[in-house]
């Protein structure tokens, strides 16, 4: 004879492949415990919340197959059921102190868990999983969880297996009397609920594990410990998340005599002969979710956060937390409820409501939204640019969201500047969708020959530029010839196109579209505005430039207008300074002193172009853009503030609020530019919100209004952007592999307010720009792991206020003219909150709550040295102004 260890060596060195092995007539008697723990990423488990579910387990062989050894009906009964609470923690603490499992669990619920299950093993994989048809799904899945831990295989390699968590991908390490199973989470391919955000840098991410330690004994499991991690994190701020870990034990105490095998050739005849009620089922978990039994309805929870929801509160943080509330309650609500809602609200809140409405992105809450809407009545605008723009910032937008704005893009709309909307918007999801690979749903692709073919027909301007502002959201391949069709064109239209072409990935940036942005910039066929030739250069040289274009463009310095030269030369040196991708490239072009002499880096002006960083973090960098372009009079001609947010991967262009002007210089007698002689008067704003181009918003058009405007001496400051936004917007289903499941989302939003404006006063001949961004953010993310019986979860919170303010200031009666450009942040206090807790359906319930709260310094941002000398200047000529006045 030789011993147990002996002949399960040989097992592996024959290559035989067998599985575990139970003895007849024998009950093999366990301890099993499963624990679940939650609770902040780094934080200890013996401070976790969560819960333990411990039982022993009865196990003996019912039948082996005659012909075939490897082949096992195993049966499994759970008794002795305890729940208590994972850590120890104080009576006053406890929630279980006093109830008894009964109490807990309930009478007709232990009942069932109590009931014994029938797997049948072959080779050790489970084959088969026979329970009762009617059991409760949450104690079935309990029953799977522990079924799936006989589940092994007694050789290494790897192996796809079917158990609680689904269809995974098993590696299987063996060496002697241990066996280590590693499952990848990831790879489980089982029917999943949820969904991400659209920027990865909005988003969060997760990382799991699972594995499994088996130590046998006489070819059967002597001991299985088994650990399953998650770990969700926020990408903005990774100091941000919560972990879930789950354990399962369970240990052979006792082998008794047991009953004997029960004879038979089939399986089905000997299940039927055990008993006939049961039933093969899956193995893999059913979705589960406990009833609500104490949540307010919609209305009600409408009514208790609605004080917050007025606009003049809406800079508080606890306007978006209502905000991401009712977004959650909205998603389990029926139409009929959410048209109640909205068609009993006041004025004063509806636009707010509608935003949360629309961020839902359910069916019954875009119809109801649908139904509600009139876009015949040009009344209700408000409301109905609250929705198209709530639609443009969905965060997982759906194909019959697109449909449906094509459809009413097709019909009446009583406002024209809602019809340019509903394009534009059309353009957002286009592309949104496009990025989750889906170009080819039939939505899409009506939308995009609608956008298109109605561009390549449009006669009046004001389509074209309709249609061409939906391009620059959209950003198709397809549609590059047509924008460098229209870049080549004049006025505003050319402008338009070529800052569309310049949103573009520089991977797509043919070498045919920077032939035409030369052609542009140089003007080698035709005159064009000092806007769009600098747009032209800012593509050549973002888009991999060579060391000929780059030379041109140094080249080209000293024979523009003034400001224009300035302009150029504080772009180059910008590129240098903040070392840009083509700064390589233009420091060998400036080795060459033809291109580099002091004739050209000496021009005199006002224009900038400068970037710098807002926050150089460990998880995210957020740099800020400022260019001023000027007229030879020293009107304004444009103003750029971009804000870009980068992380390892990704990017996101958190902002951009262009200021442009023209046709003012009548205001000072002056002479316009080469090639701007013609236009008409007009100053507007042009905004893009997290990576949306909204639509543009005018100041004033023609001299009537112009004149107006400056007999004012002020610029009424305009709205372009006021509401809450959707941001983060993460949901995950989890099945754990002991049997629970657990939910993990995560919801982040913000109430903002874009508002900018123009004044001029002929008497201190000085204009002044104003840019003023407000937000208000709050995230939530909850885990919860939810046993039916016990929930057990964390919530992390994290709120700020902000504003950032940009100021430019022209005084024009000398030249070069005095420009000052203040860009300042507003101190802000930033809060940060974890809770943990546990409750049973009986209402009972644990919380701990810590939190933190800092103050986040306000800055004004420094610009460059030249800049803090004109303001200098400014502020010193306008106090001497001021006493001066006789």
């Amino acid at each position: 004879l030789v011993n147990s260890k002996t002949s399960f060596a040989c097992l592996f060195q024959t290559g035989h492949t067998t599985g575990p092995s139970l003895n007849n007539d024998k009950i093999y008697k366990f301890d099993y415990s499963a624990e679940v723990y939650v609770d902040s990423v780094k934080a200890s488990l013996q401070k976790s919340a969560g819960y333990r579910f411990s039982s022993g387990v009865d196990v003996n062989l019912l039948w082996r197959n005659p012909e075939n050894d490897d082949d096992q009906l195993v049966k499994i009964t759970i008794r002795d059921v305890q729940v208590e609470t994972v850590n120890e923690r104080p009576a006053d603490k406890n929630i279980f102190k006093g109830k008894s499992t009964e109490k807990i669990i309930g009478k007709k619920y232990l009942e069932a868990l109590q009931r014994p299950i029938v797997v049948e093993l072959a080779r050790g994989k489970v084959k088969n999983f026979y329970s009762y048809q009617n059991e409760p799904v949450f104690t079935q899945n309990i029953k799977r969880g522990l079924a799936s831990l006989f589940q092994l295989q007694l050789h290494s390699g790897s192996a796809s297996e079917v158990d609680v968590s689904g269809k995974c991908d098993t590696a299987y390490n063996v060496r002697q009397d241990q066996v280590t199973k590693i499952k990848a989470l990831d790879s489980c391919e089982r029917e999943k609920h949820g969904f991400t955000s659209h920027n990865p840098i909005l988003d969060v991410s997760s990382k799991s594990t699972s594995a499994t330690t088996y130590v046998l004994e006489d070819s059967f499991i002597k001991s299985a410990k088994a650990e399953e991690n998650y770990v969700f994190i926020l990408n903005a701020r990774r100091k941000t998340g919560a972990k879930i870990v789950s354990k399962q034990r369970l240990e052979l105490k006792s082998v008794q005599a047991g009953p004997g095998l029960i004879a038979g050739k089939q399986v089905a005849g000997v299940i039927k002969t055990l008993d006939s009620s049961y039933v093969a089922v899956s193995l893999v978990a059913e979705p589960v979710k406990s009833e609500c039994k104490k949540c307010p309805s919609l209305s009600e929870h409408w009514k208790s956060i609605r004080e917050h929801m007025y606009p003049e509160k809406l800079s508080n943080p606890e306007a978006v937390r209502s905000f991401l509330s009712f977004i959650k309650n909205t998603r389990k609500a029926t139409k009929e409820e959410i048209l109640q809602i909205l068609r009993s609200e006041k004025k004063e809140v509806l636009p707010q409501l509608m935003d949360a409405v629309t961020s839902a992105q359910t069916p019954a809450s875009l119809e109801a939204v649908l139904d509600f809407l009139d876009f015949k009545d040009a009344s209700t605008s408000i409301l109905q640019e609250r929705f198209l723009y709530a639609c443009g910032f969905a965060s997982h937008p759906s194909e019959m969201l697109l449909k449906s704005l094509t459809d009413k893009f097709k019909g009446d709309i009583a406002n024209e500047e809602i019809r340019e909307t509903v394009v534009i918007i059309m353009g957002a999801l286009i592309r949104k969708l496009c990025e989750r690979d889906g170009c080819k749903l039939p939505a899409v692709l009506e939308a995009k020959r609608l956008i298109l073919n109605r561009l390549e027909k449009a006669k009046k301007d004001d389509n074209v530029k309709m249609y061409l502002l939906a391009l620059k959201n959209a950003l198709l391949p397809e549609a590059i010839p047509l924008l460098l069709k229209y870049a080549e064109s004049e006025g505003p239209i050319s402008n338009l196109a070529a800052t569309a072409l310049q949103r573009y990935n520089p991977s797509f940036l043919t070498k045919e579209v920077k032939e035409t942005m030369n052609r542009i910039y140089h003007q080698t066929r035709r005159v064009h505005e000092k806007t769009v030739r600098t747009t032209a250069a800012a593509i050549i040289l973002n888009s991999n430039p060579s060391y000929m274009e780059v030379k041109n463009i140094l080249l080209s310095i000293g024979e523009l207008p003034l400001e224009m030269s300035k302009y150029m030369l504080a772009m180059i040196q910008d590129i240098l300074q903040f070392e840009m991708p083509s700064s390589k490239i233009v420091r060998q072009v400036l080795k060459d002193m033809r291109a580099h002499n002091y004739d050209r880096f000496s021009k005199a002006g006002s224009s900038s172009a400068y970037s710098g960083y807002i926050i150089r973090g460990p998880d995210v960098t957020s740099t800020y853009s400022l260019d001023i372009l000027y007229s030879g009079s020293g009107i304004l001609r444009r103003s750029n503030l971009n804000i870009h947010i980068f992380d390892r991967k990704s990017e996101l262009h958190a902002s951009q609020v262009v200021i442009e002007a023209q046709g003012l210089e009548s205001i000072i007698a002056a002479t316009p530019d080469e090639g701007e002689e013609n236009l008409d008067s007009f100053a507007g704003m042009s905004a893009i919100l997290f990576d949306v181009q909204i639509r543009p918003v005018t100041f004033f058009q023609g001299y009537g209004d112009l004149m107006s405007k400056m007999l004012s001496a002020t610029g009424d400051s305009m709205n372009v952007v006021k509401g809450l936004i959707l941001l983060t917007d993460y949901l995950q289903e989890i099945q754990l592999q002991s049997g629970p499941s657990a939910s993990v989302e995560f919801l982040g939003g913000l109430a903002i307010d874009i508002s900018g404006g123009m004044e001029f006063s002929l008497w201190y001949r000085e204009s002044k720009t104003n840019v003023k961004n407000r937000v208000a953010t709050f995230l939530s993310g909850n885990i919860e792991v939810d046993s039916f019986f016990v929930k057990s979860g964390v919530e992390t919170t994290l709120e700020i206020e902000a504003s950032l303010d940009f100021i430019s200031t022209v005084q024009f009666s000398q030249y070069p003219f005095l420009v000052c450009m203040q860009m300042d942040r507003v101190g802000s206090p930033l809060r940060h909150y974890v809770t943990k807790y546990e409750s049973l359906p009986s209402g009972r319930r644990y919380t701990a709550r810590a939190g933190k709260a800092v103050l986040l310094a306000g800055n004004e941002y420094p610009l460059h040295q030249d800049n803090s000398n004109m303001c200098n200047q400014v502020f010193s000529a306008k106090s001497e102004s001021s006493s001066n006045w006789f």
